[in-house]
């Protein structure tokens, strides 16, 4: 490196451990971290110095605490890094407060305030001839007098999570599947009840189980050129009602025709809007025009970020080659094989259709299997706990959530 870069990440959760292997991984940096709970599996890894902040999703301590940091280590340059959406957008709408050596890997708040909310993403994705859900936007002040474009079942998700999570009740999950009329209504009206503001996204539900979907990471440099490509085949998801989507095994595979196409697509978008960062898109290819979907962007790098390190393209070294060493990288997309899992083997045998067990065993025996939450460089045995701990969960949640398949 031309100077010394000191990552400042704000989470404590998957997302920051990923960050954080990726970082230690390429570069041998033990970054600092601050989240608000003495728990989780960034608490106490030996690759992270862990500090809690009750109140670090506050703006001003947010800033105060970039400040201070950016203070102690004048000798080099601060990146803060943000491993979810509340931290991306203060870190982002702040970013006149910090001193002269803190680095800011995002876009600007106007771009990213309308790329965040799905109703102007979709009216962009239309613009750009990117494909998506059929979909219809929700007001409050419609109540119960609207008619849907399609029939059910229906997906229906707040347009605005971080405000969303602001206003909880009883079951307000992460995405709501519904299968009738009559419970949607019922969503609808107590997530209004709770008192969310913005408009809720009511959404034609694709079919296809979990190995339908795809995830897509990129990175754009700070000339708004997309740099790299990952896409991931998503096999499992978790079905936790806060964690449904969350990614459980994904898969890198060679990409076909389609694929390609759904993958220069973007890659046009995001340097027609001149995106720079990291951005991550959920996908879902449906099987009844034989078209990729596209759900929505995540202005970060997404929590299952390890997929894209385990696969070769280690995501700290994008920020660092572009950011803090100013090369000009050319560009790159993903063909590798790989797997990526955050559940116990047995788990993503017995929920992953079988069609995909044979590629599954040749990764294994290949080596190429990866798990974000377990490094062979980590040396705290609390966090291994934690993990053994997380590991033993899935097995109880998925018994639970998810009807297994045979």
């Amino acid at each position: 490196m031309k100077e010394k870069l000191y990552p400042l990440l704000f989470g404590g959760d998957i997302n920051v451990y990923s960050v954080a292997r990726a970082f230690w991984e390429q570069y041998r940096i033990r970054v600092t971290c601050y989240g608000k709970f003495p728990s989780g599996p960034a608490y106490r890894s030996s690759l992270i110095d862990y500090r809690v902040n009750a109140n670090a999703e506050k703006a001003e301590t947010l800033v105060r605490l970039i400040c201070d940091f950016a203070a102690e280590h004048g000798d080099g340059k601060v990146m803060p890094i943000g491993c979810s959406d509340d931290y991306v957008f203060l870190v982002t709408d702040n970013r006149d407060k910090y001193p002269d050596n803190v680095i800011v890997p995002y876009i600007d708040s106007r771009l990213m305030g309308e790329l965040i909310r799905k109703e102007h993403f979709y009216e962009l994705a239309d613009k750009y001839d990117i494909d998506h859900p059929g979909t219809f936007i929700y007001r409050k002040e419609m109540g119960h007098d609207f008619e849907l474009p399609f029939k059910p079942p229906y997906i229906c998700k707040p347009s605005s999570s971080a405000l969303y999570w602001r206003h909880p009740f009883q079951g307000n999950d992460k995405v709501f599947v519904l299968k009738d009329r009559e419970a949607l209504l019922d969503v609808l009206d107590r997530c209004y009840a709770a008192g969310y503001p913005d408009t809720m996204v009511i959404q034609d539900m694709i079919p296809g189980d979990d190995s339908y979907m795809r995830v897509l990471t990129c990175y754009s440099d700070r000339k708004g050129r997309v740099k790299m490509m990952c896409l991931g085949h998503t096999l499992l998801e978790e079905h936790t009602p806060h964690g449904r989507g969350n990614h459980a095994v994904v898969i890198t595979e060679k990409l076909d025709g389609q694929s390609w196409t759904l993958c220069e697509k973007i890659r046009h978008f995001l340097e027609e809007i001149h995106y720079t960062g990291f951005s991550n898109f959920d996908i879902k290819y449906d099987e009844r025009d034989g078209k990729y979907k596209v759900f929505e962007i995540n202005c970060r790098q997404g929590r299952s970020n390890y997929y894209v390190t385990a696969a070769g393209y280690n995501v700290a070294k994008y920020w660092v080659s572009d950011l803090i060493e100013g090369i000009d990288t050319g560009f790159e997309i993903c063909q590798k094989e790989s797997l990526w899992r955050v559940v116990p083997r047995k788990v993503s045998y017995d929920y992953v259709p079988s069609k995909y067990h044979a590629f599954m065993k040749r990764m294994e025996k290949e080596g190429h299997v990866s798990n974000s939450l377990i490094s062979p460089d980590e040396k705290n045995w609390y966090h291994k706990l934690w993990v053994w701990h997380n590991l033993r969960s899935h097995v109880k949640k998925f018994a639970s959530y998810y009807e297994k398949q045979k």
